[in-house]
């Protein structure tokens, strides 16, 4: 459809990742007329620069660690190498399944115009796209993140690298530094590991994957000290030089680490520069974009979702954020979103899925008296040890009171975080979650035993 100069909407979306486009297509449910703007490809970072293709890189690289260990389940099999172009097709073809669907439930819809190009907030309630003007009666900012860098690391793109970089490479590096030991961090070290590169992360904070329970980054370490993925904690970066072969980074104490090439995973940022934001009242912290429980910013029918909001920058969330705005928007007044109750998983090798408090958060809410734990050893539930993995399932509850917290470690554990978030988003005590029958033999068992310890009748465990 070809749009006058000025157009009138519901809604007026200003991008269409994950946040975005769950804002467009719930709208369009309850009968709104929106228009959706992007200037990238819809589906934003998740789909084409973040969740699904780094998802197929480590699917890929499981299939490279099955081949490689295929001898102790009996299997003679062989790892003759990597074929980049073929893994490239084989997550390029994910990538495009998805967006030909997602293109296809937007166009189909009566009630979105989609707009490819650049807008800019140039009115409190007006997104300007190339001259044409979309006004909405309600403004959604959903402009997402971008790969940070830190001051004095000049990414070229060949030698200092960002994850965008790294999901394009048409070879198998000789060794890597990963600079960052967030989730980013090590997903790509646990990718390159199975394909057969030297790895080292360099993580400035006192253990891997920080935000997590600390139980479950020291089995993460131990875990990547098993498969040699080197990794020093506490180490803020330095300085970079670049020589004949690569890279040699610098880390505090005069420490260097040299590599063919230096991924830089410092965690995203919001992308919300020089789009007219601030101009238009729109309150502002470091680049976020601030807003209230109710995704309303400083200005009046003016919502924010996603990676711009200060919070975990995930797609389930931003995409959850869409919906409440939408539904909020249509007069619906749904319940507000529990930011510790979303699920959080890591999908390296082995996972980690975690939903609620950590121990040291829940003892800082509660009072350490208050707090109770039971970790579950997967070595004692027999899908595990036909998977030959290692791990736990942690539980926090308050003493009398729910489960606060759910964190796991082990293979595929990130498919059990279903039922944790229900675990804690009904505030379910153990003895309730005791009382559901886990089908036997799975991993999601382990979840049971755990309970039933917790609610005093440990059966295949010691409480």
């Amino acid at each position: 459809m070809s749009e006058p100069n000025e157009a009138t909407f519901d809604i007026v979306i200003l991008g269409g990742g994950s946040g975005g486009y769950a804002t467009a297509l719930r709208a369009a449910q309850l009968d709104l007329s929106v228009a959706l703007i992007e200037k990238g490809k819809l589906g934003g970072t998740c789909l084409h620069n973040g969740c699904i293709p780094t998802k197929a890189l480590l699917h890929a690289a499981e299939i490279a660690d099955q081949a490689r260990e295929s001898e102790q389940f009996g299997v003679k099999a062989e790892l003759i190498g990597i074929d980049m172009a073929g893994v490239n097709s084989y997550k390029d073809g994910v990538i495009s399944r998805l967006y030909k669907g997602l293109q296809g439930l937007v166009g189909g819809s009566k009630n979105i115009t989609f707009v490819a190009g650049a807008g800019k907030l140039v009115g409190k309630n007006v997104v300007e796209v190339d001259g044409k003007r979309y006004t909405g009666r309600n403004i959604v900012l959903a402009s997402g993140s971008y790969a940070k860098s830190l001051p004095g690391l000049e990414v070229d793109g060949e030698r200092i690298i960002t994850s965008d970089h790294a999901l394009t490479m048409d070879r198998v590096p000789s060794s890597v530094i990963v600079l960052g030991g967030g989730v980013i961090g090590v997903e790509f070290a646990s990718v390159w590991k199975s394909f057969g590169v030297d790895v080292t992360i360099v993580e400035a904070l006192p253990r891997l994957v920080a935000a997590e329970d600390e139980e479950s980054s020291k089995a993460l370490e131990r875990a990547f000290r098993k498969r040699k993925i080197n990794f020093k904690v506490g180490k803020p970066f330095e300085k970079v030089e670049k020589t004949e072969s690569g890279v040699k980074l610098t880390i505090q104490g005069g420490e260097t680490v040299e590599a063919e090439l230096l991924l830089v995973a410092v965690g995203r940022g919001p992308n919300t520069a020089n789009l007219g934001y601030e101009e238009q009242g729109v309150k502002m912290d470091r680049g976020y974009v601030l807003t209230d429980e109710r995704l309303r910013t400083s200005v009046p029918n003016v919502y924010a979702v996603g990676d711009i909001v200060p919070g975990l920058q995930l797609a389930h969330r931003g995409f959850q954020q869409g919906i409440f705005v939408a539904e909020e928007i249509a007069g619906q007044t749904p319940a507000v979103i529990d930011e510790v109750g979303i699920p959080r998983v890591t999908y390296c090798d082995p996972e980690l899925a975690s939903v609620g408090l950590t121990e040291a958060k829940a003892k800082e809410q509660y009072g350490a008296d208050k707090v109770k734990t039971y970790n579950y050893n997967l070595g004692g539930n027999g899908k595990s040890q036909i998977l030959k993995t290692t791990g736990f399932v942690k539980l926090v509850r308050v003493e009398d009171g729910p489960v606060v917290g759910v964190h796991m470690i082990g293979a595929r554990v990130g498919e059990l975080i279903g039922e944790a978030q229900l675990i804690y988003n009904w505030e379910a005590y153990p003895a309730e979650v005791a009382q559901l029958v886990h089908a036997h033999p799975t991993q999601n068992e382990a979840l049971g035993e755990a309970h039933l310890a917790l609610a005093g009748k440990p059966l295949h465990s010691h409480a």
